[in-house]
C-alpha cells in the first residue's frame, strides 16, 4: 500500500497539479491520467502553451496585472477612465471585475491585504506606488475593491488613511444582499451591511 504505481516522470506531474488551487491528490491523478489518454490533443499543447507563458507573460510595473507586455494592455488602454482607480487585492479580482465590464477604469493590484497575524505589512504590499500613481495621475476616485474580510477591511483603512492627505473621493464596493439571493440564506453580517447599505427605492 502506498506504493508508486508509475514512473517518476508521471509522479512529479501528479504532484504538481496537485499543487494548484482546487486540486487534491486524487483530482490531480484524474487529471493526469486524463493529459496522458489525450495527450496529442491536450498534452502537448499544453506543456507548450505552459513554456511559452513562462518565458513571455511578466508582472505590470504599473498597476501589477500579469500580461506579456508591461505596462499592460489595460494601462495602454487610451479609452479607459484616467480619474478612477480600482484597487483589488489580487490579479484573479482584477479579471472578474473585467469580466463584469461595469466600468472601464485603471486598476491598482495590491497582491493581498494586510495580516498582522500572517505577518504581512505595508512594505509586503503594492502600497507605496498607490500614492504616487493617485498624485501623477491626478486619479479623482479611489474605488476600494477589497475582500469584506478583516484583512480587507483593515488594508481599506490603511489605503484611506494614506490617501488622507490627497483631494482623492474613496469609496469601496456596496455590501448586502446578492442578486438573486433570499433573505432566510443569508449570514447576519451581510444582512446588517445590506440594511446599512440601503439605497432609495
Amino acid at each position: 500500500m502506498g506504493e508508486r504505481v508509475a514512473g517518476p516522470e508521471i509522479e512529479r506531474l501528479i504532484h504538481l497539479l496537485a499543487r494548484l488551487p482546487g486540486l487534491g491528490p486524487r483530482s490531480a491523478r484524474r487529471a493526469a491520467l486524463h493529459l496522458i489518454r489525450k495527450r496529442e490533443e491536450l498534452l502537448a499543447p499544453l506543456a507548450s502553451a505552459l513554456n511559452v507563458a513562462c518565458e513571455t507573460i511578466v508582472t505590470c510595473g504599473t498597476c501589477g496585472n500579469v500580461d506579456t507586455c508591461d505596462p499592460c494592455t489595460l494601462c495602454q488602454d487610451a479609452r479607459r477612465d484616467r480619474g478612477t482607480l480600482i484597487v483589488v487585492e489580487t490579479v484573479a479580482d482584477l479579471w472578474a471585475l473585467e469580466r463584469a465590464g461595469v466600468l472601464s477604469a485603471r486598476y491598482h493590484v495590491l497582491g493581498g491585504t494586510l495580516s498582522p497575524l500572517d505577518g504581512i505589512g505595508p512594505k509586503d504590499l503594492n502600497l507605496a506606488s498607490l500614492g504616487q500613481r493617485v498624485a501623477r495621475d491626478h486619479v479623482q476616485e479611489v474605488i476600494l475593491a477589497l475582500n469584506a474580510t478583516v484583512d480587507g477591511q483593515t488594508t481599506a483603512h490603511y489605503i484611506t488613511g494614506l490617501l488622507a492627505d490627497t483631494d482623492v473621493k474613496i469609496t469601496r464596493l456596496a455590501h448586502g444582499v446578492p442578486v438573486g439571493g433570499e433573505l432566510d440564506y443569508l449570514d447576519e453580517g451581510t444582512l446588517i451591511a445590506a440594511i446599512r447599505s440601503r439605497t432609495v427605492f
